[in-house]
């Protein structure tokens, strides 16, 4: 039987169509872009960037409780997949916002 997190997570694929790999790339975009506007934080500051880290870390200990509850084998290669796919983009926006002008950095040159 899924618990309510899971099923939400198929959901999303069905209603969605994506694949479980887009889908982490899309919420740790929205995560990071979403915290930075209601909080207000800037793209070069770290907080949006933690915002989006503890929910992958929460998302993949929640799916490793879950498959030891299940008792699964557990395979943590693709928790680590699904960390780096998470947390690609918004480290690149984070590193770009940190380093260029590119994202409106007001640091000068």
């Amino acid at each position: 039987m899924l618990d309510g997190f899971q099923t939400l997570k198929l959901w999303l694929i069905t209603f969605t169509g994506l694949g479980k790999d887009s889908l982490h790339v899309h919420v740790g975009l929205a995560i990071f872009l979403g915290s930075a506007l209601v909080m207000r934080w800037p793209l070069r500051s770290w907080k949006p960037w933690a915002a989006v880290l503890l929910a992958a870390l929460l998302g993949e200990a929640w799916d490793i409780r879950d498959t030891l509850v299940r008792n699964n084998p557990l395979f943590l290669r693709g928790n680590w997949k699904d960390l780096w796919n998470t947390m690609l983009w918004p480290s690149a926006i984070l590193l770009l916002a940190n380093t260029t002008r590119l994202l409106g950095s007001s640091r000068r040159t």
